[in-house]
């Protein structure tokens, strides 16, 4: 390097602003809820370089990477539709779920027709009169039901959220098309000619929310199918059914009206592999089919993990987990740990709770049993305030930091009570590492190493953080 003469006061500048450009590029910022205290999605001082040590060390490798995620958040009911459209406080509401200042929701769960919470009376979008036995055609098909509140809602979250992203689940097919001719439990109806009716069923939906300005991502064909109640919509559909519909009907239908919307089987608990491992087997229905969905309320977390070292080519969705009044006080610890945390890291691109907004009494639910304890993801309550539940920031704890498209990369597994962790790479080339220490008894020291450097953060007991790394 030459130094003499007029060349130092040029190049010295140079070597200057270039170090200060490279010290400058590199940062992690940090976000914390907990259980006992009083942090929540709290921002914390960012973090530098340090040396490194003995210790937990969660290493990311960006060379090792695992599914690309589709989004993070809850269902949109009737019952929640209804209590957000008629919130006094509801522009902001939306901004807290949806928005840049809140936690930016990304999918949303919507099902077609009714459930165990509703604001309204059950219903679906074909409903006959009492003279009317059937409606093979479709002739009385209509989403004008949805039109009073759950569209609305759906178009306002989609102008604050454009990657917003919606997977629709019927909870019962029309009442014609089961055995026992109503909307609570029975089972779907045998013959082709009802499978063929329901496959329309689909294609007119799909096509009628289009006409809307809303696109549909996905379809399960029934929420939890092998489950039949008699206090609120549910029907039985059997899996050789589910594949029949898709193989013959559902899937050729979609190709035909040229509909993208992708196909998901099952939507029912971890505890069952062989419903869906049996649709998955017959190269019919598979060929249309993009990846299966799973509950929270029977078997393991990790089945899925499993379920697609069987199925590699198929895609994991996690779509419905309810928080109620069972879990004591604020924990975060069970939701970080099975599902946001345990669930991508066993493949799912999804992770959903049940509803997003309930009011003060679990509801509302018009005409309907069910669950009376569950909670929403915040309550609405009757005074305008809302609150904002352990769900709201277990979901917001990966949907603000990690966005549609990202990809998960590589990080240790440690033992069931020491640092969960999972990592994400975003488009813009961001990392987020969410790390939770599951202790009651302790705060938990450990590094955080990427791209040849450590970061070092104590992070107390019962508490999650989000690390965004950027560099």
């Amino acid at each position: 390097m030459e130094l003499a003469g007029s060349n130092f006061g040029l190049v010295l500048p140079c070597v200057l602003v270039t170090s200060v450009m490279i010290l400058a590029e590199a940062s992690m910022d940090v976000w914390v809820t907990n259980s006992n205290g009083g942090d929540r999605l709290s921002q914390k001082a960012s973090l530098s370089p340090t040396g490194s040590s003995n210790g937990f060390h969660i290493s990311v490798n960006r060379n090792k990477r695992y599914q690309f995620i589709t989004g993070f958040g809850a269902a949109l009911t009737n019952a929640a539709a209804y209590n957000l459209y008629h919130s006094q406080r509801r522009d902001q509401i939306m901004q807290d779920l949806f928005g840049p200042s809140g936690i930016s929701i990304s999918y949303l769960r919507l099902p077609m027709g009714g459930t165990d919470f509703q604001g309204v009376q059950p219903y679906t979008y074909d409903d006959l009169q009492p003279w009317q036995h059937n409606d093979f055609h479709m002739d009385s098909f209509s989403i004008q039901k949805d039109q009073d509140f759950i569209i609305p809602i759906i178009k306002q979250a989609l102008k604050i959220n454009p990657s917003l992203r919606i997977m629709a689940t019927p909870w019962t097919a029309p009442a014609w098309m089961k055995t026992t001719n109503s909307l609570f439990g029975g089972e779907f109806h045998h013959g082709n000619n009802y499978q063929q009716a329901y496959a329309t069923y689909f294609v007119k939906f799909i096509q009628a929310y289009q006409r809307e300005g809303i696109q549909i991502d996905a379809v399960c064909l029934q929420n939890e199918p092998k489950h039949s109640d008699n206090a609120y919509p549910t029907m039985i559909l059997s899996w050789e059914a589910e594949r029949d519909i898709i193989k013959n009907y559902l899937g050729p239908a979609f190709n035909q009206n040229g509909i993208n919307t992708k196909i998901v089987i099952y939507d029912h608990n971890w505890d069952d592999t062989s419903y869906a491992g049996n649709i998955l087997s017959d190269s019919g229905a598979a060929q249309y089919i993009t990846g299966s969905a799973w509950h929270c309320y029977g078997g393991r977390h990790d089945t899925t993990g499993g379920f697609h070292n069987q199925h590699p080519n198929k895609d994991i969705y996690f779509t419905e987990c309810s928080g109620g009044d069972w879990a004591p006080g604020f924990n975060i610890v069970w939701g970080m740990r099975i599902l946001s945390i345990g669930q991508t890291r066993n493949w799912a691109k999804t992770v959903m709770y049940w509803n997003i907004a309930l009011d003060d009494n679990h509801g509302p639910k018009v005409g309907v049993g069910g669950c009376n304890n569950c909670n929403g993801v915040i309550t609405i309550h009757g005074n305008g305030d809302t609150t904002k539940n352990a769900e709201y920031y277990i979901i917001g704890h990966m949907s603000k930091f990690v966005f549609p498209e990202a990809v998960r990369l590589d990080t240790p597994e440690y033992g069931w009570d020491d640092v969960h962790s999972v990592a994400f790479q975003n488009n813009d080339g961001s990392v987020a590492i969410v790390v939770l220490n599951p202790r009651n008894d302790r705060d938990q020291d450990f590094y955080i190493d990427i791209d040849g450097q450590h970061y070092q953060y104590t992070l107390p007991r019962e508490s999650v953080a989000t690390f965004v790394y950027r560099n």
